[in-house]
C-alpha cells in the first residue's frame, strides 16, 4: 500500500528524497541548466516536483532533466508549433487555480525559446506569473567573454538567409552596447563573415562553445579571424557570439552616405535600403528617408 509520504511531491539527489513544498498557484517559469545537470536551483527542482504539470518545449528533452532528479510530474509539449493553439485552455487551467511549470530544453524560457505568447496572455488575463530564474546561456556568455557587460543588447537569432541577415547586421552597425547574437552551428561560420563585412573586419567579438559541458571553449579575437577560424570547422550545439560595440567615430561624410544610399537603392526595396544605411552610418532615419526620395525623383 502506497503512504501520503510516498504521494507526496518529491525531488531526489544523490538518492536522497527531499519534499516538495506547496506551492501557490500560477505559472511559473523555470530556468534549466544549458548543459551541466548541476546547474539547477533548489527551488526549480521544488517547484517541478510540486506543480500540477509541466510543459515543455520537448518532453524527451526535458526528460532527461526530470528523471535525474526523479521527478514525476506530468509532463505536456508546448512549443512553437502548438503553443498559440494551446494558451486557452492552459488560461482556464490557472484560472482554476493550477499550478503549472513552464520550463524549455535549456536555459530561461522565452529567451529565443517558446513561451511569450503563454506569459503574455497570463498577464493580460491578470493570473499570477513567477520567475523561477537560473541557468541562461546569454548571462553565461557574458560573464565569461571578457567584453564590455555594463551595457548589452540581446539580439538573438539573426536571420538565416543571407540578404536579410546582411540587412539586420546593417542596422546595428552603430551600436554602441557589446552585441550578443545566438546561432546554430550549421550557420556560424557565415554569421561571422556577415558580420566581418557589416561591422568591420577588425572589430573585437567572441564565441562562446559548449557552455558548462566538458568541452566548453571560448574563442575571441576579430570579426575576420573568427570568421576564418570557422569557416569550415564543424561545431556541436548552439553557439554565442558577442561582438564589442562600435567605438566613437567621426560623423560620416554627405558624400559617403550618399553613395552607399544610392547603391543600396540599385538593390532594395526604399525601406530596406534606408534602414541599412541609418543603421550603418548612425544617422536619423528620417534624413536618410529624404535622401532615399530625392535620389528616386532625381532618376525618375
Amino acid at each position: 500500500m502506497t503512504t501520503p509520504a510516498e504521494k507526496a511531491p518529491a525531488y531526489f539527489v544523490a538518492g536522497t528524497a527531499f519534499p516538495a513544498p506547496p506551492l501557490a498557484a500560477g505559472l511559473y517559469v523555470v530556468s534549466t541548466p544549458i548543459g551541466n545537470l548541476r546547474d539547477i536551483t533548489i527551488r526549480a527542482l521544488e517547484t517541478l516536483a510540486a506543480a500540477d504539470v509541466v510543459y515543455c518545449e520537448d518532453t524527451r528533452m526535458s526528460a532527461r532533466l526530470l528523471d535525474h532528479y526523479g521527478i514525476k510530474t506530468p509532463r505536456k509539449p508546448l512549443h512553437e508549433h502548438n503553443e498559440r493553439a494551446r494558451v486557452d485552455a492552459i488560461l482556464e487551467d490557472l484560472a482554476r487555480g493550477a499550478r503549472i511549470a513552464l520550463i524549455s530544453d535549456a536555459g530561461t524560457p522565452l529567451l529565443s525559446d517558446p513561451g511569450f505568447p503563454l506569459v503574455r496572455a497570463a498577464r493580460e488575463t491578470g493570473l499570477p506569473v513567477f520567475a523561477v530564474p537560473g541557468a541562461s546561456a546569454l548571462l553565461a556568455a557574458l560573464a565569461i567573454a571578457g567584453l564590455p557587460t555594463d551595457s548589452f543588447a540581446f539580439i538573438g537569432f539573426l536571420p538565416p538567409k543571407a540578404g536579410a541577415r546582411a540587412n539586420a547586421l546593417a542596422a546595428l552597425g552603430s551600436r554602441t552596447e557589446t552585441l550578443v547574437f545566438y546561432e546554430s552551428p550549421r550557420r556560424l561560420g557565415p554569421a561571422l563573415a556577415a558580420m566581418a563585412e557589416a561591422f568591420g573586419a577588425g572589430r573585437e567579438a567572441a564565441v562562446a562553445l559548449e557552455l558548462t559541458k566538458r568541452f566548453e571553449r571560448l574563442h575571441r579575437g576579430t570579426l575576420e579571424a573568427l570568421a576564418a577560424e570557422f569557416a569550415a570547422a564543424e561545431t556541436k550545439g548552439e553557439a554565442v557570439i558577442l561582438v564589442a560595440g562600435a567605438g566613437e567615430a567621426a560623423a560620416p561624410s554627405e558624400a559617403d552616405w550618399h553613395e552607399a544610399l544610392a547603391q543600396a537603392l540599385d538593390g532594395q526595396p526604399l525601406r530596406a535600403a534606408v534602414d541599412a544605411i541609418s543603421g550603418q552610418y548612425g544617422l536619423k532615419r528620417k534624413e536618410v528617408y529624404d535622401a532615399a526620395l530625392a535620389l528616386k525623383a532625381q532618376k525618375s
